[in-house]
């Protein structure tokens, strides 16, 4: 029996996204609901959690930069907040991380991004082979040079998803756990969601933030359905010795043969190795070609890794869109707003995606900084044809 539930904002999906999003809303003041069976999960429960802004700068993606440095320098005072509001512990460190080279060439392109760092107004700094083993002294012997960015953080997404789901609860965030199957729209608005067990949703805003699942919701208009496609990720975790000091003390990330590797050691005593980057639709499938891949080159940067306990293997699918930049904000449709298609970058964006679509949902419009990852610009056609600003 179709029952109707009304809120100001209903958010469709509960992975950090979605979950940072609604908690935003709710300390806003708008009458806040999200729909997901499992509240917390998605990508985040895969993720190895680097705010690595700096080491993740890629050529073409300078405009990416600029929101992912906004999003890093909020970072200290968003765990601190929500670390009040809940008692959560977020497994924030600020170790700083190391990008190594481990023959010519990767020396050479590692050299290129350094001084692409340095055209971007970045802080790193170029170290010897022998500088980065003193630093890291499990760093394999071929090892040729690197750039220490003391800047580059690291979080643990699990203990934030968590932490997030808690602070949506204490600021009256209502959870439906289940699935919203179809987009409600009335006349030319969004008005809510249909769920999976018939419950009708109503609300004045609906934010779609379903990670990879976002282009796939039904009742969307084609031309306002977020181009994401799902990027398969496979992750390793294993334990690192608990005595003799730390295994390493800061994140280390290389190019093995075209393939991005890095090691983000928690406080725990967990250390998180990934990650593949595979476009194989749905597919969540732990492969032993994968595992392999992943410790073989892991292994290469840091030998001693081989004799750890393997403890967990998983896959996620990151939400990729056609530029790899978020889509953030209104939409076409009249009350519909997007925040999805972080990509790599999800767990970073965190706290700035919560305050841009705040900003959004109260006024309409997104922050000056998020301007640019408007889901219109992949519809420039629609855009156009809309009435005047």
């Amino acid at each position: 029996m179709s029952r109707t539930r009304t809120s100001d904002v209903l958010v469709i999906g509960g992975g950090i996204i979605g979950l940072v999003t609604a908690w935003r809303a709710a300390q806003r003041g708008l009458a806040t609901a999200v729909a997901d069976p499992e509240p917390g999960g998605g990508a985040a429960q895969v993720a190895a959690g680097m705010l690595a802004a700096v080491t993740e700068l890629h050529y073409g993606e300078q405009t990416l930069l600029g929101l992912n440095l906004a999003s890093a320098r909020r970072y200290p005072d968003f765990a601190a907040e929500l670390t009040e509001a809940t008692g959560h512990d977020l497994g924030y460190r600020r170790c700083g991380t190391l990008a190594v080279a481990l023959d010519a060439d990767d020396r050479a392109h590692l050299r290129e991004l350094h001084a692409l760092q340095q055209q971007s107004g970045l802080d790193s700094q170029w170290l010897s082979g022998r500088e980065c083993r003193r630093l890291e002294p499990m760093l394999a012997p071929g090892v040729r040079g690197g750039l220490r960015v003391d800047g580059d953080h690291q979080i643990d997404p699990r203990r934030l998803a968590g932490a997030l789901v808690a602070a949506c609860e204490r600021a009256g965030v209502v959870f439906h756990r289940v699935w919203a199957e179809r987009l409600a729209v009335a006349g030319d608005r969004a008005t809510g969601a249909v769920t999976a067990d018939g419950t009708a949703l109503a609300a004045g805003q609906v934010v779609l933030a379903a990670g990879s699942l976002s282009g796939r919701l039904a009742g969307v208009p084609r031309d306002v359905l977020p181009p994401v496609r799902p990027v398969k990720g496979q992750v390793l975790r294993l334990t690192m010795p608990g005595r003799h000091g730390p295994f390493l003390s800061r994140t280390v990330r290389a190019v093995v043969r075209g393939s991005h590797v890095y090691l983000v050691p928690r406080e725990n005593g967990e250390l998180v190795v990934g990650a593949t980057s595979e476009e194989l639709g749905w597919d969540t499938t732990v492969t032993a070609g994968g595992v392999y891949e992943l410790l073989r080159d892991a292994h290469e940067l840091v030998p001693g890794i081989t004799e750890l306990p393997l403890t967990e293997t998983r896959a996620g699918l990151r939400p990729g869109s056609p530029d790899n930049a978020p889509l953030l904000g209104p939409t076409g449709l009249e009350g519909l707003l997007l925040a999805t298609g972080h990509h790599r970058n999800g767990v970073l964006l965190t706290p700035v995606t919560g305050d841009a679509l705040a900003h959004a949902l109260t006024t309409g419009e997104l922050p000056e900084e998020a301007r640019p990852f408007t889901p219109r610009r992949f519809s420039t056609a629609t855009a156009l044809t809309e009435q005047p600003a």
